[in-house]
């Protein structure tokens, strides 16, 4: 959603739950009128079972309480559960007016976007809007609704800039994408990707050194794969991205560590960065 409103790639996407594991920032500059929108992706709220969902519900939270408006999407294509009821209570109580888009039309029949938006009616939010993401239908009359709930102010970025993350973790983002759309199970969520250097070289090609950390010996077969093609498979995926992220050629050096139970440590979190 916040690639489409920005219109290019901030944030990496996948289909599993608590992908977005830092507040991203995309930002989007229009001039007729001139409008900058400031998109802050923040993790899912969820019940955290580790010390890193706790961090990641405090993000959520520190996000809420500096937002001037919250988008709330639904999907269209499932039903409205008690973890969005949930979060549309937490959402009341923010004290900011809520936006409700309910994506995913090009994929859900009319009856089906109807009903969700008949129940999604209930919360008595600020308003609801019917988009596509992938399409793009519907996001300029979000855009408008967004717009409407906003203060006027300064502009906090130059235009052209689209997010202020360092490329160090834009980079480590874009690797673990590639890591998300082949492992399964639970061994994503023990998944975590650190970018130690980047640096440019006199050739003009960029060096990045990487280290993918796992919890477990067993995970780090897992993630290097038989005869070391998964990781090979992800390296040259990622490489390609991170040269249209530079603008370069790339040299990546991508290693895999073991941090035992890192979800569960508070000095492992804070040394992988979370």
């Amino acid at each position: 959603m916040v690639n489409a409103l920005v219109g290019t790639k901030v944030a990496i996407t996948s289909s599993r739950p608590q992908t977005t594991r830092n507040t991203i920032r995309g930002v989007l500059t229009r001039n007729d009128p001139d409008q900058q929108y400031v998109f802050v992706d923040t993790p899912g709220l969820h019940r955290p079972r580790t010390a890193l969902g706790e961090r990641l519900n405090r993000l959520v939270y520190g996000s809420l309480a500096e937002a001037d408006v919250v988008l709330f999407v639904v999907d269209a294509t499932a039903d409205i559960g008690p973890g969005d009821r949930r979060t549309a209570t937490r959402l009341a109580d923010s004290g900011s007016p809520v936006v409700v888009a309910v994506n995913k039309i090009d994929l859900a029949g009319p009856e089906a976007v109807a009903r969700q938006l008949v129940e999604a009616g209930e919360w008595e939010f600020a308003a609801y809007v019917p988009v596509s993401a992938k399409t793009g239908d519907g996001l300029p009359i979000l855009l408008d609704e967004l717009g409407d709930l906003l203060e006027e102010g300064p502009a906090f970025f130059p235009p052209g800039v689209h997010t202020d993350q360092p490329d160090e973790l834009l980079a480590a983002e874009l690797i673990r994408e590639k890591f998300l759309a082949r492992l399964r199970d639970e061994l994503p969520h023990s998944l975590a990707v650190v970018v130690e250097e980047i640096a440019a070289r006199e050739t003009g090609s960029v060096f990045v050194a990487a280290f993918a950390y796992v919890e477990r010996p067993s995970q780090k077969g897992i993630v290097i794969g038989k005869g070391g093609v998964l990781l090979r498979d992800v390296g040259e995926e990622a490489r390609l991205d991170l040269e249209r992220l530079f603008g370069s050629r790339v040299y990546l050096d991508l290693r895999v560590k073991v941090e035992p139970d890192w979800q569960r440590r508070e000095g492992s979190l804070d040394r992988l960065g979370f």
